[in-house]
């Protein structure tokens, strides 16, 4: 689980793979879905769903999306890396 979700080591915000970041984001934005929805019948839960999306995101929905690019971009220089010369 943690290669599929783990922090990638050479991105800020990026993951290790595609699906586990969409994965974080869709868990995230079902989070935030919930706390809006929730927020007059029971505060003290949204606050919890709030905060729970925070940082399933690592910060915002801005930094998720950041982290977004970063993961795509790090996997197309890995697939279009160029071989080394000898």
């Amino acid at each position: 689980m943690k290669q599929f979700l783990g922090k990638s080591p050479s991105g800020l915000l990026a993951t290790q793979t595609l699906t586990g970041h969409v994965i974080r984001g869709a868990v995230a934005f079902a989070l935030l879905y919930l706390a809006i929805g929730q927020q007059h019948a029971s505060p003290v839960a949204s606050l919890l769903a709030g905060l729970l999306a925070l940082v399933t995101m690592r910060g915002c929905p801005v930094c998720w999306t950041i982290g977004l690019v970063e993961t795509i971009q790090q996997r197309h220089w890995a697939q279009h890396a160029a071989p080394p010369r000898t």
